[in-house]
């Protein structure tokens, strides 16, 4: 069995807010440990259940937030940005399942920092069904027949998994009060409820399906405002639908569209407000 993991870092255990995922802030190498010892414990987890190979995609902002020198000795990691796939470079057809830890709710949606991609995002479209960071993330997934067995993070990440995959198995660390306060487990804790969903998700993988994306799909990506659809819509094929701040893409399949995704939004964040 080989497994993939993705790990984001707003959803880790027991952070709140920017102050945890910003290299900036004081609280961020506080907020790498937590997020390495969960990491392990899903890892662990796996190779308890004779997982042939585990490999660790590092996906919160720079993606190079993961103390690989404290990381479980057998995963292999993916750091570092630039990344042709971002929050899931180095998936493909070879993996058994693919997990994602420490996710958070998409944009429109309540829970703690709640977001898609960037912060001028309101609202992806794929086909007309809103996703977040998950749902573009598990369209990759099953674009190779891999299906997600397995979604760690606050409890509206967890709904939101649900509503997409009924029968994945989800381990909700936290209860999202704001966008910026929660109630949450111990790391201790935590660590013990992931082992227990991971070993739970891997028994029962077999009976969950791939979120197989449709054919030729068309992105649709809402922008929080009309500079930020003004530099998406300067990447060639788009079209900035009128009166609005709505950018579209016809794609050929989900993996043009994810990359669709990544190059609109880093266009959009050169929009200034001076």
């Amino acid at each position: 069995m080989k497994l993939y993991l993705s790990v984001d870092m707003e959803g880790i255990t027991g952070l709140p807010d920017a102050t945890f995922v910003d290299a900036n802030k004081h609280n961020y190498e506080r907020a790498r440990k937590i997020m390495t010892n969960e990491a392990n414990a899903v890892i662990q987890s796996a190779f308890d259940l004779q997982a042939e190979e585990v490999l660790v995609n590092d996906s919160h902002s720079k993606m190079n937030n993961l103390l690989v020198e404290h990381l479980h000795p057998e995963a292999l990691l993916i750091t570092g940005d630039v990344k042709p796939y971002s929050m899931v470079q180095g998936l493909d057809d070879s993996y058994d399942g693919a997990i994602f830890l420490g996710y958070h709710a998409r944009a429109d949606q309540p829970g703690v920092m709640s977001h898609s991609m960037t912060f001028g995002v309101r609202n992806f479209y794929i086909n007309d069904v809103a996703v977040g960071e998950l749902g573009l993330n598990a369209y990759v997934a099953g674009y190779y027949g891999v299906p997600l067995i397995m979604v760690g993070g606050d409890d509206r990440v967890a709904q939101e998994a649900k509503q997409l995959i009924p029968n994945l198995t989800t381990a909700p660390v936290k209860e999202s009060i704001s966008r910026s306060a929660v109630k949450t487990l111990s790391p201790k804790k935590a660590g013990e409820l992931l082992e227990a969903k991971t070993a739970e998700a891997i028994h029962n993988r077999k009976n969950i399906k791939p979120l197989t994306p449709p054919d030729s799909p068309t992105l649709r990506i809402e922008f929080a405002n009309y500079g930020q659809a003004e530099w998406a819509n300067l990447m060639p094929g788009t079209e900035l639908e009128p009166n609005s701040t709505t950018v579209s893409f016809q794609a050929k399949d989900i993996l043009e569209a994810y990359q669709a995704m990544l190059v609109m939004t880093e266009l959009a964040m050169r929009t200034t407000f001076n």
